[in-house]
């Protein structure tokens, strides 16, 4: 029974994909179908999805998400550019290393991927074809950087990942073999991200960096300007306090993430309002619409894909998982090579959120059985998914820096590939060095 159960979960999900429904609608009516055959009551499917967006922590998705987008419309992610483009200076690659750098502030501020490559991408695109830069490249390594949107906190994804993961308690097989686990926290993943954050922007900068001095890509012409720089710096002072604000408050205990975000969005309205005075009531209520949009978009995925993740723990798919891969090797480096070359197929084909909500339930039971740390395990699956805005069919970055920039997908595709090859490197060394991950969390009490 459990097996055509399974069967009939997973052969009626791909069914409605590839006829072209929705991944909302592909899961809702996947998991009914199941319900249907094992006798269940539909309206247990509705209470089980109700409740999943019952919890507190997940406030803190529609308040990220507009706070993010007041954060564009007051002017605060133009500044944030203005300050990279500074620091980049006259260096070899510097104005791609600006939209890295731009896209890692940004990244502090938005929480998603696509959104930060349209922020950042606006500005620096047609700046960087200015400086002669190829249209092309200039696409590609902003869609590549707009990634970092989802590995720094706060990051929707670690929200969800969170959210998801607050219910999963370690095997009791896991706990008899490896001890007590560390509980999952949404301030803690945001802690964690920092660090591979940072080695993430690392890698792309070098990257940029090998490209551009091959292509005789420059930066700024003359040395720094200081009074350039600190000019920049002047303007985006309250811009800097932002992430600083948002984070800081989160690290230093002051608030939750979720009591966070409501404080990231007044800041955003004060600072919009009476400093910068660019935020008018227009644009609050485009922000509003875009919000609400998206979290509804997102709410819609997380309810059918609750009921479909607790039918597959019911059917103790996950357990069965765990044992096969643990009976065929324990090697912990061969394992993440697998892990993470399924991650990285599975976000070229599927929305990032969409793929968490399904492939938590499965993935920390598996994960829990090999003694993995599951702040950790969340943070490579983030970092491998973020690599899926960049790699077609789904690749939404591309598709976002293709519209703003003009440049064909296929070119962009093309020039994406030494970055797809150093995040990549980077993903592995993020996995197979847990202590990266870690180390913050730890110092910080956690």
């Amino acid at each position: 029974m459990e097996q055509q159960v399974v069967g009939l979960l997973f052969g009626s999900f791909l069914v409605l994909l590839l006829i072209g429904a929705p991944i909302t609608v592909s899961l809702a009516g996947a998991a009914m179908a199941a319900f249907v055959v094992l006798g269940k009551n539909p309206i247990s499917f509705v209470q089980i999805a109700f409740t999943s967006v019952g919890s507190f922590p997940l406030m803190a998705l529609p308040a990220f998400i507009l706070a993010g987008a007041l954060m564009e419309a007051a002017g605060i992610s133009k500044r944030l550019v203005d300050i990279a483009e500074s620091l980049a200076g006259p260096i070899t690659g510097g104005m791609g290393a600006a939209t890295i750098l731009a896209c890692l502030f940004f990244s502090a501020i938005s929480g998603s991927g696509p959104a930060t490559t349209a922020a950042v991408g606006m500005l620096m695109i047609p700046a960087m074809v200015k400086r002669h830069y190829d249209l092309s490249y200039a696409s590609a390594v902003t869609a590549s950087a707009g990634g970092l949107g989802i590995i720094t906190p706060p990051s929707i994804p670690l929200v969800i990942f969170g959210i998801s993961a607050l219910g999963m308690r370690p095997p009791a097989e896991a706990i008899t073999m490896h001890g007590q686990f560390s509980s999952v926290t949404i301030s803690k993943l945001f802690i964690a991200g920092v660090v591979p954050g940072f080695i993430v922007a690392s890698s792309l900068l070098v990257m940029n960096y090998l490209v551009s001095k091959k292509h005789g890509y420059k930066g700024a012409d003359g040395d720094w300007n200081r009074a350039q720089l600190w000019l920049a710096l002047r303007k985006g002072v309250w811009s800097i306090l932002a992430p600083v604000i948002i984070l800081g408050g989160i690290y230093a205990g002051f608030f939750t993430p979720t009591e966070s975000a409501v404080v990231a969005i007044f800041y955003t309205l004060f600072i919009g309002l009476f400093v910068h005075r660019e935020l008018t009531f227009k644009k609050i209520f485009l922000s509003l619409r875009t919000t609400t949009w998206l979290s509804g978009r997102v709410l819609l995925i997380l309810f059918a894909a609750t009921v479909f993740g607790r039918l597959l723990v019911e059917q103790r798919i996950p357990a069965q998982l765990a044992e096969s891969i643990i009976s065929w090797t324990d090697n912990v480096y061969i394992i993440w090579t697998v892990l993470i070359f399924f991650l990285l197929f599975i976000g070229m084909f599927m929305e990032t959120l969409a793929a968490i909500m399904i492939l938590v339930p499965v993935l920390l039971p598996i994960t829990y059985m090999l003694g993995m740390d599951p702040t950790h395990v969340g943070i490579v699956v983030i970092c491998a998914l973020s690599v899926g805005f960049i790699t077609p069919p789904l690749g939404e970055n591309i598709f976002v820096a293709s519209g703003i920039g003009g440049a064909t997908v296929e070119q962009i595709v093309m020039r994406s590939l030494p970055f797809l090859l150093v995040l990549v490197v980077a993903i592995f060394v993020i996995a197979l060095f847990p202590s990266l991950t870690l180390w913050l969390p730890e110092l910080m009490g956690y």
